[in-house]
């Protein structure tokens, strides 16, 4: 538990740093210490708000949000989080998804680096029902999954450059925050696992630390592009070692 508490916190350090929470890291990391499967949706979504709270909390603080922009998302997302939630899928088939979820966010993060410097955006607005139907999908795979999905609304949102990146990190992180917690109001209907949670009170510890300690970072060390640089290399890298153990 040692060294899955020091890897919790490292990943919190790094996703909390460019707005996100790490369930996905968070769930790969569970597979690989071979922890009961059924609790692992739950522990990823738990840690995700413990992280994405102090960073929301932090950007609405110094304005850089957008609810008109997020709405939307979350009218799609929301009861489709808590439906995917409830959805129960072989262990197989998860470990699968999860390979796909981790590869497909690392590369896009890695793609999108760049946009997090781009403060000179032309922005444009987005239709309400395409926004939609995009908050819809990402909170059905969010639900099933156990993440909060703002790892794949980001580089959307500025592949469509909705936004100046600062508040693309804002509508993220929210999107996360509410998202995990409807993920984890689907999952309480499959199992009585509130009791189990307190054997993993040090991850959460950490993960709480570690959101804080990324925070800082983000704001008076390092620009977010290096960051996001290192949080793809990290999710990457885990992707990979899920690979590896799927399929090989």
């Amino acid at each position: 538990m040692i060294i899955l508490s020091i890897l919790f916190f490292i990943t919190a350090i790094l996703y909390s740093s460019v707005g996100f929470g790490g369930g996905s890291t968070y769930l790969a990391l569970l597979l690989i210490w071979e922890i009961p499967y059924f609790i692992f949706p739950i522990i990823a979504l738990i840690c995700n708000i413990i992280v994405v709270s102090g960073n929301s909390f932090n950007y609405i603080r110094a304005g850089n949000h957008n609810f008109k922009l997020l709405l939307p998302f979350l009218i799609g997302s929301v009861p489709l989080a808590f439906f995917g939630g409830t959805y129960k899928i072989e262990k197989e088939i998860f470990e699968i998804l999860l390979f796909f979820v981790l590869s497909i966010a690392g590369i896009l993060l890695l793609i999108n680096n760049k946009s997090y410097t781009n403060e000179n955006l032309i922005i444009k607005n987005l239709n309400f029902f395409i926004s939609l139907i995009i908050g819809s999908v990402l909170g059905l795979i969010s639900g099933i999954v156990g993440i909060g999905g703002g790892i794949f609304l980001s580089p959307i949102l500025f592949l469509l450059k909705a936004e100046k990146p600062k508040i693309i990190v804002t509508t993220a992180s929210l999107f996360i925050l509410v998202n995990s917690i409807s993920g984890i109001l689907g999952q309480l209907t499959k199992e009585n696992i509130l009791t189990e949670l307190s054997n993993y009170i040090p991850l959460f510890i950490c993960v709480f630390i570690g959101g804080l300690l990324g925070n800082y970072l983000n704001l008076k060390i390092f620009t977010s592009r290096v960051l996001a640089i290192i949080t793809s290399v990290l999710v990457i890298f885990v992707s990979i070692r899920m690979g590896i153990r799927i399929f090989l």
